[in-house]
């Protein structure tokens, strides 16, 4: 079988794309840089989505597939599958890339199921063979034993290549509207009878705090600082920043699970990160690692953190913090 390209499935809710889709597309743009011939294809699929398929050729796609049909307004496990596995059967692409979201995780094994090749499951690393320039045989990199060892897997013999990547471990590209490329509408055939599963209501989810996935400034506290988030959140005020938290205060009972940060939480790249009281085990790196600063606090000098951070303070978080916080509000007046 004769492959190409790598596809991204673009993901969206309520006609509105999800970040994670740009940040794969800006990945398989880099990619292809060192594969002759190869371009990135988004695939697009929903109601009256055809009019976002320009701000994914400015995003980096070359072309984008759309699939337009009034049974996929919703997502839909069996009927997306099936438009996903045409896809895959008519164009024979060489790797699809898929965001470890919650439908991306439920979608993606049952794709690679139905065409009968493999899928490595939220990676954050991909890289082409580095031992045979040219080549387009995937490395990906997953966290594996609780994120104590990184896996690199390879698909060889079966296509496509096939991984799950989790939101914000990538970067997009910025939006380039000199960018060019095609888009290409295809119709597959659907019917009620694809649908074994029924949507009866969609209950929105109530946040009040900003999504720290999306933040600027992330001040986190570790179990070094269970009894200091009084103190975190108070300074984050002053610093016009969003508190997290590692999988250690969590469990404690002090934070809630919408603001765990690492492997088993979400995954931040704020410009700057400042932990506090974090030992800086690999699975809570592995979701702050990319962040532009990173500023530790910690009272044992040998932590793990201090080898991740651009700086590092040796000290108790309780009498730092509130030092900054101080100097934080005489400059304001």
């Amino acid at each position: 079988m004769n492959t190409k390209d790598i596809y991204v499935y673009v993901e969206q809710r309520n006609n509105k794309i999800l970040d994670v889709g740009l940040e794969l597309i800006g990945e398989a743009s880099k990619l292809i840089k060192n594969v002759e011939g190869f371009k990135v294809k988004a695939i697009l699929i929903g109601k009256d989505i055809a009019n976002q398929a320009q701000d994914l050729i400015w995003y980096g796609a070359n072309e984008v597939i759309v699939v337009e049909n009034d049974l996929l307004k919703t997502y839909n496990s069996n009927i997306y599958t099936k438009v996903l596995e045409h896809i895959i059967k008519e164009f024979n692409p060489d790797s699809l890339l898929v965001g470890a979201t919650v439908i991306g995780r439920d979608l993606a094994p049952r794709v690679a199921s139905r065409v009968k090749t493999g899928l490595t499951a939220d990676a954050t690393i991909l890289e082409f063979d580095p031992e045979n320039p040219g080549s387009s045989l995937l490395w990906i990199t997953r966290p594996a034993f609780g994120g104590n060892l990184f896996g690199t897997i390879i698909c060889p013999d079966h296509r496509p290549q096939m991984a799950t990547i989790r939101p914000g471990v990538l970067k997009a590209n910025k939006m380039d509207k000199s960018r060019t490329g095609s888009i290409t509408k295809i119709d597959v055939d659907l019917s009620e009878n694809d649908i074994d599963t029924r949507l009866v209501e969609v209950i929105e989810k109530v946040s009040d705090g900003i999504d720290i996935s999306k933040a600027e400034i992330i001040i986190s506290g570790g179990r070094g600082a269970k009894n200091s988030f009084d103190i975190i959140n108070e300074c984050a005020k002053e610093l016009g920043a969003s508190v997290g938290a590692s999988r250690a205060a969590v469990d404690e009972g002090v934070a809630p699970k919408e603001i765990q940060v690492g492997q088993t939480g979400k995954t931040v790249r704020p410009l700057v990160y400042i932990a506090c009281g974090i030992s800086g085990a690999v699975q809570h790196v592995a979701g702050m690692e990319n962040s532009d600063f990173i500023i530790a606090i910690n009272t044992d000098k040998n932590a793990p953190i201090f080898g991740t951070a651009n700086v590092g303070v040796v000290g108790k978080v309780e009498e730092i913090l509130p030092e900054i916080t101080e100097q934080l509000k005489n400059m304001r007046q």
